[in-house]
């Protein structure tokens, strides 16, 4: 079976994001943990695969590193076009990694042209005359200016990425989108004779990103966040269809694990344990000074479970997390937290787990790695982008998770995520 799309993601929850997006258009998808080792020997039963990367936040040259790397095993299972994924807040620094590896997929497939558009409509994400908004805000406006990694200030798409690339940035803005697939292609032919090797597309609707996706079949590359795929299913003649997300039936018992700091999984958090149901918070302060704190999460699930789900959370508001890192480190604070939620995962398997949700991309990418997860089916979606999925544990067993960006989902996403579970697979 021939893979029409290869997909290569900067993180494990937007990995899940997309492709649900192209499950939800009638693609089946496989999402692949990292790079599989050796080419794609055997046919794929897959009309999508995406690999999903941890290169997000690394530096610039090891996320151009993985890319490639992701890029050349797509060759091998001989994908006919390949998608650059990022976040719909378009998460970056002015040294990477959005440009760096555009342009680095761009001379690996020699090609001189691609798209870039982070929107999102379903989820809020919006881009105007190049300027993203979150909601009804600009970028730089919205709480993406605070996040502790990759802090926002600058909502021109065009001045961001031409800050991280060689190539000149143009624009295809919305009067453009709006004509049409024909027209957006016009566009695109005269920013190329122009010497544009990127440019950012205006999408402020789903219509907008069914256009583009007309206009650039036989592109390539295209680089977008997960919106972008609702729109490239046609060009192959894929229609949406219930059987590409089915599951099988869920079982075992349940559990949340989050580590995101953002606002929605604040929410999430608050909702859950404002409801009464069993939440353990996980404090790096207490991880740093020796404390078992994974061993007391387990605890205190084990004698939970029975009940229903159990959340482990390390999720604060931006001010408790400056003051946590202004005491560790950044950088051995956020490993702190992985680590422990990642030794908690294990657990929970252990204590019978089999349907968990996690919040947060740097969490996921530590979770299914310490779960030793190397593939997942996508499957049924949740809220807009967030799918459940299905991966086989050793010993024949299936868990069915879900990744889910911090940004995604309403206040009752950690309970409401069990229930469209139930019923949704067969």
């Amino acid at each position: 079976m021939t893979v029409r799309l290869g997909c290569i993601a900067d993180d494990f929850t937007g990995a899940t994001d997309l492709a649900n997006n192209l499950v939800r258009a009638g693609m089946r998808v496989i999402q692949l943990i990292d790079v599989p080792r050796g080419g794609a020997e055997q046919p794929l039963d897959a009309d999508a695969v995406v690999i999903a990367l941890k290169s997000r936040t690394t530096p610039a040259s090891d996320a151009v590193a993985a890319s490639l790397r992701a890029l050349e095993w797509m060759r091998s299972a001989g994908t006919e076009q390949i998608y650059f994924k990022y976040c719909s807040t378009f998460d970056s620094t002015r040294a990477g990694n959005i440009g760096p590896v555009t342009e680095a997929l761009m001379d690996a497939l020699g090609t001189d042209f691609t798209v870039a558009t982070p929107a999102f409509p379903d989820n809020g994400r919006t881009v105007f005359k190049g300027h993203l908004f979150v909601g009804d805000v600009l970028l730089g406006e919205s709480g993406m200016r605070h996040h502790p990694l990759t802090p926002m200030t600058d909502s021109n798409l065009v001045s961001v990425l031409g800050a991280q690339t060689k190539r000149p940035v143009g624009l295809v803005d919305h009067t453009v989108v709006a004509a049409g697939a024909e027209e957006i292609r016009r566009r695109v032919e005269a920013l190329r004779a122009e010497g544009v090797g990127a440019a950012i597309v205006d999408a402020v609707s789903n219509d907008d990103l069914v256009r583009l996706g007309a206009a650039v079949k036989g592109l390539p590359l295209v680089t977008a966040g997960s919106g972008l795929a609702i729109g490239l299913p046609a060009n192959w003649g894929f229609a949406p269809s219930p059987a590409a997300a089915r599951l099988p039936a869920p079982g075992g018992r349940r559990a949340v694990i989050s580590g995101s700091v953002s606002g929605a999984t604040n929410g999430q958090v608050r909702e859950f344990v404002r409801a009464g149901r069993p939440a353990f918070s996980v404090d790096p302060l207490r991880i740093a000074a020796g404390d078992d704190v994974a061993g007391q999460a387990l605890a205190f699930a084990a004698a939970h479970l029975a009940e229903g789900p159990v959340l482990v959370y390390s999720t604060e508001t931006p001010d408790a997390v400056k003051d946590v890192q202004g005491r560790l480190g950044a950088a051995e604070a956020g490993e702190l937290v992985e680590q422990t939620l990642a030794q908690v995962a294990r657990g929970l398997m252990e204590l019978g787990v089999r349907q968990l949700v996690v919040a947060g991309g740097e969490t996921s990418g530590a979770v299914v790695r310490a779960l030793g997860i190397t593939g997942l089916r996508i499957g049924p979606q949740i809220a807009p982008g967030v799918p459940w999925c299905a991966a086989a544990l050793p010993g024949g067993d299936t868990l069915h998770i879900t990744l889910k960006s911090g940004n995604f989902g309403g206040p009752g996403f950690f309970t409401t995520s069990f229930d469209r579970l139930d019923g949704e697979t067969a």
